[in-house]
């Protein structure tokens, strides 16, 4: 499956019934150095929109929302050690949270990849 983007700058990408959110490579060059990712409870039930985790950078606090709703099924819990790890690979390996989507096909109202790039040229 392909990557989607909400506005917000969040990426998702639905595998085996498993969708897979961070950040994108754009916000975490707009946050800077990341120091803290505050990320929920496993478990934790999140409708599209709900806050999903914090990242905190050097230059300020950002809430991270959950692009489609879900039950969270994992955390990548290596951010807590290694934060700066969403500076270095924002749509790979400093992914945040798995989740089990309440509707896989949200995530096909989002934007592709041609999309967000669009986007941001408009911001």
């Amino acid at each position: 499956m392909a990557t989607r983007y909400t506005r917000e700058h969040e990426w998702i990408r639905l595998e085996g019934g498993v969708a897979t959110m961070g950040i994108t490579p754009y916000a975490q060059e707009q946050l800077g150095d990341i120091v803290f990712v505050d990320l929920p409870e496993v478990g934790k039930k999140l409708a599209k929109g709900d806050e999903a985790a914090v990242v905190e950078s050097v230059k300020a606090a950002s809430e991270v929302y959950a692009p489609i709703a879900g039950e969270v099924i994992e955390v990548n819990s290596a951010l807590t050690d290694s934060p700066g790890m969403v500076n270095e690979s924002a749509d790979g390996a400093g992914w945040f949270l798995k989740l089990k989507p309440a509707n896989p096909g949200e995530v096909e109202a989002l934007m592709d990849e041609a999309a967000y790039q669009a986007y941001l040229e408009t911001i």
